[in-house]
């Protein structure tokens, strides 16, 4: 009798039968996961004595992948003895858009809409990569004040990202009033965002050559009173946690990562400066003109969640510092996009009366120059521009660290490889050292101070 014939056969024994054939094919196996057994025959009071169970009294539990601890769609696996985690494992993937793949059926400008969700709390620093990846391979220049223009909306993201994260961080320990005035002036800076780029998030505002237009009338005016009102309202935030014992008793000392465990697993960002190494694309590898502003790398050298708090915090007012001096710099009209009508047909174009498309002065002055202005205008936009073929890498900071663009060009209008170096999807690593042998409330507060946005770790 063949084997699938016995198992065949089995199945019309008497239950009790059942169960003894059963365990005629029983044999246990070590695993990455632990003891495995596979019944192949026996009875179970015997194989049991023949085995030893060394961690007969841990569970495994999930969290996630929709706690609300978990920053979004990251599931948590677990393995515990009481309270004390002893072993933690992060399974990602379920937000998963495919935005690198589709951006090779899209025009070079086209991909910036998709990099631009990427990572959505930080939508300005994608783009800029991007572009700038874009820019290297095309050998172009992109004018200053479109350089001065990325540098303040980059730096008006960073703000409204850390906000997030010391909202959200707030909320996931109890602190619902931290959560409630993070989220209070993420508003005053989404409004800011809205009014300088016509959306408040996702923008495509930046596009390789330089900006999609300029800045509306009385941008500086607004600009000015946003830094007043977070100058005025951050000091709450030291009023309301950087002092507050339960706060600290939930943060000190906890999700410690040190300088060699940051560095071993590649870890940059507020982690890496928390662990006490001040390294900050902005001032070590500078980009878009950083090189030429006034501003500090704050670093701590405790390693916790409680030193993460507080470099988010110090970073937030270094970035009003910077948008004071774009503002300052905002008042020097001159081109927002390369001059190169192959390349910046963008920056030509406004937004109409209806809010949407073009203007009809910009219609008109297409529609009366030529025929052939007109064709070439239709080619842009639909076409795109010929990049010649090579690949490039730009790295620069982004509020979780590290954020790299590798493009590869194959000589046409569309990319032919397109990958991003998250930040969120490395540190994410530092999970299981800053949580195995904690308890379960303290993993809660390590992934909080990794601030992963799920969005950029899967793409």
């Amino acid at each position: 009798m063949t084997q699938d014939q016995a198992r065949f056969a089995e199945d019309f024994l008497p239950p009790d039968e059942q169960d003894t054939a059963t365990m005629r094919r029983a044999r246990a196996t070590d695993t990455t996961e632990g003891r495995m057994f596979t019944v192949t025959g026996g009875d179970w009071e015997d194989l049991l004595a023949d085995n030893e169970f060394e961690h007969d009294e841990r569970i495994i539990i999930n969290m996630g992948p929709q706690h609300p601890s978990t920053h979004g769609v990251l599931r948590l696996i677990l393995e515990l003895e009481g309270e004390t985690v002893v072993q933690a494992r992060s399974v990602i993937g379920y937000l998963h858009t495919g935005i690198e793949k589709s951006c090779e059926y899209r025009t070079w400008t086209q991909g910036v809409t998709f990099v631009t969700r990427a990572d959505y709390l930080s939508p300005a620093f994608n783009e800029a990569v991007y572009c700038m990846a874009v820019e290297k391979l095309l050998g172009i220049e992109v004018p200053e004040r479109a350089q001065v223009i990325r540098v303040l909306l980059m730096e008006l993201t960073r703000i409204t990202s850390h906000l997030v994260a010391l909202a959200t961080g707030g909320m996931e320990l109890g602190a619902l009033t931290g959560m409630t005035a993070g989220f209070r002036e993420r508003e005053e800076g989404l409004h800011l965002m809205e009014f300088l780029t016509g959306l408040r998030m996702n923008m495509a505002f930046i596009r390789p050559g330089g900006v999609a237009q300029d800045l509306p009338e009385n941008a500086t005016e607004r600009i000015a009173a946003f830094i007043k009102i977070m100058e005025e309202r951050l000091p709450e935030y030291d009023k309301l946690l950087t002092g507050q014992p339960i706060w600290k008793a939930r943060t000190v000392g906890v999700g410690l990562l040190p300088l060699e465990g940051c560095m071993q697993l590649g870890i940059t960002g507020p982690i890496l400066r928390s662990a006490g190494l001040p390294w900050d694309l902005r001032k070590t590898m500078p980009y878009c003109g950083y090189e030429t502003y006034d501003f500090e790398v704050p670093t701590l050298t405790e390693g916790d969640c409680y030193a993460r708090f507080l470099l988010r915090l110090a970073e937030i007012h270094e970035s009003l510092k910077i948008m004071k001096q774009c503002n300052e710099r905002l008042r020097q009209p001159g081109p927002v996009m390369v001059g190169d009508p192959k390349i910046g047909w963008p920056a030509q174009l406004s937004i109409g009366s209806d809010g949407m498309g073009n203007s009809l002065e910009y219609i008109r002055k297409i529609m009366g120059q030529s025929m052939e202005s007109l064709i070439h205008h239709f080619k842009l936009v639909t076409e795109g521009f010929h990049v010649p073929a090579g690949q490039a890498y730009v790295g620069i900071e982004n509020p979780r660290g590290e954020l790299g663009c590798h493009v590869v060009s194959g000589g046409g209008t569309r990319p032919w490889r397109v990958h991003l170096r998250d930040p969120g999807f490395v540190n994410l690593q530092a999970m299981p050292a800053m949580s195995e042998g904690s308890m379960i409330a303290d993993v809660v507060a390590a992934v909080a101070s990794i601030d992963p946005v799920m969005g950029g770790v899967d793409r």
